[in-house]
């Protein structure tokens, strides 16, 4: 709050640089909420007004960019643009579905499964947006509606992404604003994602899984399919398994190695393109760099770009201290009770506001706490209850995650319409299971 105390004296248009700041950030968000304008374009007008009306000079703004979260994804995009190529996920969700013998239960089990593995080691959105053509695809054989396969789908992606450092970008967020490594990721939170998965999925058989019927012909059909031809580029495959594997063991030695999540992913990437373009004409490699490159998510990369100024812009001007002490003073102060308020207001507001921009303000309000609470060191389970709440949290309604709302345009290009009312009645109360299971988790292993 100190920090604070001397901007107020430099008034911005009459007001304060706490009110400009204040007023960008919220204008900013209720824009993105009503999905009038590109989220990517109004972030980074908000930043750059932010810049100009003085909050902030452009050297602070720089500087509050998080790069290790932005290398970080666009390294992993790379990775997974490249191998894309070879069919390898194709190739791993026929191979899912000839297991279960195409019964219609047991596709909808399996490729969920698949999705939620490949969201635990790849972003959530790049995976349902590989998984959720080739659904399509066996449902039309299989002539059952597609509807079910896709909300689980989108469950499973979100619930796999919360696992992992890399698999939801919330968790990259606050992998990158703590130093929290892939393996503490994945020890503090596997365990309980793992009961989730199987809890979630229990109710989904008796709302739609035991009512799944396809005809002996419309299997066979789907059971002639060749995994085998989906792989497109063997050569590729190999590369593109050999450098996934060693990225992700750089993940889990990054303690041991001292290098951040983005040199690995990025490092990781530029070795798989240059073995990919190896000995090709120079014509060749433009095109399969251009490829790769321009089939990134470069709007959630500049989303965060702009996200990370306008947040700084508020804790410059002492907003995010002066929230901190609200929620301390409405909690008592009591660390248990805190914990436990994050991850139920983080689920809930996560539900209908994207989870985002929501965990980009959480992580400078919970650093606050952290003279409260004896250190750094001691706010562990409440970057857990961030992580959970928010990335769960997302399954609640339609727009509560990004993947909720790619698969739901893919669904729609198919003929398949997704309603946001008829979504949120499965939906919320599945969700709030899963944020009560990790409620019970959190207080007999953290609190």
């Amino acid at each position: 709050m100190h920090a604070a105390a001397g901007h107020e004296s430099a008034m911005i248009f009459g007001l304060s640089p706490m009110w400009v700041a204040t007023l960008l950030f919220v204008a900013v968000y209720a824009i993105i909420m009503t999905d009038k304008v590109n989220r990517a374009i109004i972030a980074l007008v908000g930043a750059g007004l932010a810049i100009l009306s003085g909050v902030m000079t452009q050297h602070e703004a720089m500087g509050a960019v998080d790069f290790n979260t932005l290398g970080l994804l666009l390294g992993m995009m790379l990775i997974v643009n490249v191998t894309r190529r070879s069919g390898l996920f194709q190739y791993v969700a026929i191979w899912a579905t000839k297991k279960v013998d195409a019964r219609p239960w047991g596709i909808l089990l399996m490729m969920s499964i698949v999705t939620a593995v490949f969201s635990a080691f790849l972003d959530n959105v790049t995976t349902v947006l590989l998984t959720v053509p080739v659904t399509l695809l066996i449902t039309e054989e299989l002539r059952v509606k597609p509807y079910p396969y896709l909300f689980a789908q989108i469950f499973a992606s979100n619930i796999g992404g919360t696992a992992t450092l890399i698999g939801d970008p919330p968790n990259i967020m606050i992998g990158s604003a703590t130093g929290l490594t892939f393996n503490d990721f994945g020890i503090a939170l596997t365990p309980i994602i793992v009961v989730i998965m199987v809890a979630t999925f229990v109710p989904l058989y008796y709302v739609w899984g035991r009512h799944l019927r396809a005809a002996d012909e419309d299997r066979r059909r789907v059971m002639g399919f060749n995994e085998r031809e989906a792989i497109t580029d063997p050569r590729l495959l190999k590369q593109s398994l050999t450098v996934i594997a060693l990225v992700i063991a750089g993940f889990m030695l990054q303690r041991q190695i001292g290098i951040e999540p983005a040199t690995i992913a990025v490092f990781g990437a530029a070795v798989l393109l240059l073995l990919d373009n190896f000995g090709k004409e120079p014509e060749e490699q433009a095109k399969n760099v251009h490829a790769a490159l321009s089939e990134a998510e470069w709007i959630t990369l500049m989303f965060f770009l702009g996200l990370f100024v306008l947040v700084f812009g508020i804790q410059k001007a002492g907003l995010i201290d002066m929230m901190a002490e609200v929620l301390l003073k409405a909690t008592g102060g009591d660390f248990n009770v805190t914990a436990l308020a994050i991850l139920w207001a983080s689920a809930v507001l996560s539900a209908f506001i994207d989870n985002i921009p929501f965990v980009a303000t959480m992580i400078p309000l919970i650093k606050a706490m952290a003279p409260t609470f004896g250190g750094d060191a001691a706010l562990l389970p409440l970057w857990w209850a961030l992580s959970l709440g928010a990335c769960l949290g997302g399954n609640g309604t339609l727009i509560g995650a990004s993947a909720n709302l790619v698969v739901a345009g893919l669904a729609e290009r198919a003929g398949t319409s997704f309603r946001f009312v008829e979504y949120l009645k499965v939906a919320f109360p599945l969700m709030l299971i899963s944020i009560a299971l990790s409620h019970v988790y959190l207080v007999f292993r953290y609190l």
